[in-house]
C-alpha cells in the first residue's frame, strides 16, 4: 500500500465514524465504495514530489461520486487519465442519486472543464501528472431529502469541526508525501481550508476559479482565466 493510500485509508475510516442531521439525509463516501478506482489513481499518478497539487472541496454527484477521482467525469477519468475499475454501491443510496460508476451516462461539467484544460494544455496524462496532482479537501457527498447536493460549509458548525479536524490531518500528510511548492484551492473554500490546515509551511498559496456551471464567471473562458490566475503566482502554463 502507498503512503497516500494509507492516508485515505484512514481518511477514509475516520469520517465514516461521523454522524450528520437533517436537513442531510445520505452521505457518500467514494473513498469506501469507489475504492478501487481510487486507488489505482493514487498508484497510478500519486508519487511525488509534484510542482503543485491542485485542491477541490468534495466530489461531484457525478463525478468523484461516480469514478473514485477527483473532478472525475467519466470519460475523461476512462480516456485521459487512464482509471476504469469495478465501483460499488453505497450503503444507504439515494434514490434520486444512484451510482452507476463507469457506466453512468451524465456528465459533470466541472470535470469536463478542469481534465479537459489538462489534456488541451499537456496533451498526455503522464505531462501533467510529472508536474500536479489532484485531491479533494473532504471526501464525502452530502445529500438531500431531495437529492440537492450540500456543500460542506453548509453543514453546522458541530458537524464541520471533527470533519475539517480529520480532513486537516488528511491533507498535511498528502502534502508531506507529494511535496509541493504550490497548493491551489480550486475555488475558495478550498483555498481556505489549505491555508489553516497549512499553516507555517513554505508553501504558495493561490486559487483559480471553480469550474462549476453555476459559476457565471466560469461559464465564459474558464480555461483563459484559471491559466492567468496561476501565472500570477509564478506557474508555468504550455
Amino acid at each position: 500500500m502507498s503512503a497516500l493510500s494509507t492516508i485515505t485509508t484512514r481518511l477514509r475510516n475516520e469520517v465514516d465514524a461521523l454522524t450528520f442531521g437533517p436537513p442531510v439525509t445520505h452521505v457518500y463516501d467514494p473513498l469506501d465504495y469507489a475504492r478501487l478506482p481510487h486507488e489505482q489513481y493514487l498508484e497510478r499518478w500519486g508519487t511525488g514530489p509534484k510542482e503543485a497539487v491542485f485542491l477541490g472541496m468534495n466530489p461531484g454527484p457525478f463525478g468523484m461520486a461516480q469514478t473514485g477521482v477527483p473532478f472525475g467525469e467519466v470519460s475523461f477519468v476512462r480516456d485521459f487519465v487512464g482509471i476504469s475499475a469495478k465501483v460499488h454501491r453505497p450503503r444507504n443510496e439515494h434514490p434520486k442519486r444512484k451510482i452507476e460508476g463507469f457506466s453512468c451516462a451524465r456528465s459533470e461539467v466541472s470535470g469536463q472543464r478542469f481534465w479537459g484544460w489538462a489534456k488541451d494544455r499537456w496533451q498526455t496524462p503522464e505531462a501533467f501528472f510529472a508536474r500536479f496532482f489532484v485531491v479533494n479537501y473532504c471526501p464525502l457527498v452530502f445529500m438531500e431529502e431531495s437529492g440537492k447536493n450540500r456543500t460542506p460549509d453548509k453543514l453546522s458548525a458541530e458537524e464541520r469541526a471533527p470533519l475539517y479536524a480529520a480532513c486537516d490531518r488528511a491533507l498535511a500528510a498528502m502534502i508531506d508525501v507529494l511535496g509541493p511548492r504550490y497548493v491551489i484551492g480550486v475555488g475558495a473554500f478550498a483555498r481556505d481550508r489549505a491555508e489553516e490546515a497549512l499553516a507555517g509551511r513554505d508553501i504558495t498559496f493561490g486559487t483559480i476559479l471553480h469550474p462549476s456551471p453555476a459559476s457565471p464567471l466560469a461559464n465564459q473562458g474558464w480555461a483563459e482565466k484559471a491559466e492567468a490566475q496561476l501565472r500570477e503566482i509564478g506557474l508555468t502554463i504550455p
